[in-house]
């Protein structure tokens, strides 16, 4: 008699959000030898490369890179327009929006937090309300996080912009897309976002290792009336470049650079508009499956009102210690990661092995996703997990109906 077989052996699928799953196209790009960093194909690709960032971001001004993750978009954008002594508002919806604001603080800022703990989005009313007593304009910038990859709550930044206008406010409106750009709706311009960060491992689909900053004129006016900043992070040279050194203040991250021409290619190619509309679909039939097995057990969405969902991203709970459980199962017998709970509970915490998440974004279809909540529904009963049934049957309702 043989044992059972296991089912992981073939490709394996990451479900994480971010590092997000990479395009054959992209990693063939990638797969080649050093290029000519003084002329040749690379060099004379930038400009496009350049212009095609600034499509996805919906913006005409001002697009930079940096070789860094998103901790280093943080520093850089602050570098360039908030001054030791600075005061930032931090309206935090989750892990990243308040590690966002630890930044500032250790470039010498004070970040004043407004806390809407972690299943929230930000309240405009209190936004307003910390507006309306800053009478001395002393805050000058409002570090938004879009898309908190922690909880998965989706913020609204155009209402953000609408706020800070009623109010009069001059402070700049700086955002943090590293979850969201490629994936949710994103309107630097027409939402009035003077500054804006992001990562490539995400809905740009490139390898980890880059990060990007855009930026308006509001914010040129504030980095040139600066009275320093450090010539590493300092965006005036990368913005204006005419030398392919400077863009990146030095060698260039050469094979991420072909990777990213490609995925940007990619996006464009679909047009950012279907890109947006291929994750709605996915998400809506990730949260239909949800809110099947959600009848029975204890599987919740971290997030109740789909209004405030990311497309990108969607945070989950189980009892006990089964979060962690339905993770070491798929991966093991199915070839399956989904995304461990981040920042929901304390390392220490048991309650931290009740949180998983899934990562939606990027280069996914509908097969990917139907795979993926297949292997989810295998799992939780083979462990015995008590959900709800139905769940693949309406999660194909929604792809068989959009």
């Amino acid at each position: 008699m043989t044992n059972s077989p296991n089912l992981s052996h073939g490709r394996g699928y990451l479900a994480i959000p971010g590092p997000s799953v990479m395009p054959e196209a992209v990693l063939q790009a990638m797969h080649r030898a050093a290029p000519n960093i003084y002329g040749g194909e690379l060099v004379e690709a930038m400009p496009g490369i350049i212009a095609d960032l600034k499509r996805v971001a919906r913006t005409k001004h001002y697009a930079t890179i940096y070789i860094g993750n998103g901790h280093a978009a943080w520093e850089a954008a602050l570098s360039n327009v908030v001054a030791p002594g600075d005061r930032v508002l931090v309206p935090a919806t989750g892990r990243f929006g308040h590690g966002w604001g630890d930044v500032a603080t250790g470039l010498g800022a004070e970040a004043q937090v407004i806390d809407f703990g972690k299943s929230s989005p930000i309240d405009l009313d209190r936004v307003a309300e910390a507006l309306a007593q800053d009478k001395d304009h002393e805050i000058k910038a409002v570090l938004a996080v879009h898309v908190d990859t922690s909880g998965s709550v989706l913020s609204d930044i155009k209402g953000l912009r609408a706020v800070m206008d009623a109010a009069g406010h001059p402070a700049l409106l700086m955002v943090d897309c590293i979850a969201s750009l490629g994936c949710d709706q994103f309107e630097m311009d027409a939402w009035g976002v003077d500054v804006m960060v992001t990562g490539c491992q995400k809905g740009l689909m490139v390898p980890p290792g880059c990060s990007f900053v855009f930026f308006n004129d509001r914010a040129q006016a504030v980095r040139d009336a600066m009275p320093r900043v450090s010539r590493y992070w300092d965006w005036n040279q990368r913005s204006t470049a005419t030398e392919f050194w400077q863009y990146f203040n030095g060698t260039g991250p050469t094979h991420h650079l072909f990777g990213l021409q490609v995925a940007l290619g990619m996006i464009h190619d679909e047009g950012l508009e279907n890109v947006w509309a291929r994750h709605g679909v996915l998400a809506r039939a990730v949260w239909a499956a949800c809110d099947a097995w959600s009848t029975e057990g204890d599987l919740r969405l971290n997030i109740t009102n789909p209004a405030h969902r990311s497309t990108a991203v969607t945070a989950l709970r189980l009892g006990g210690s089964d979060g962690t459980r339905l993770r070491n199962w798929v991966e093991s017998e199915l070839g399956l990661t989904l995304g461990i709970g981040l920042g929901m509970a304390e390392p220490n915490d048991p309650a931290r092995d009740a949180f998983f998440r899934l990562g939606h974004m990027g280069h996914v279809n509908g097969q990917m996703i139907m795979g993926l909540l297949g292997g989810m529904q295998a799992g939780m009963s083979s462990l015995g997990i008590t959900h709800g049934r139905g769940a693949l049957d309406a999660a194909a309702e929604v792809i068989a109906g959009h």
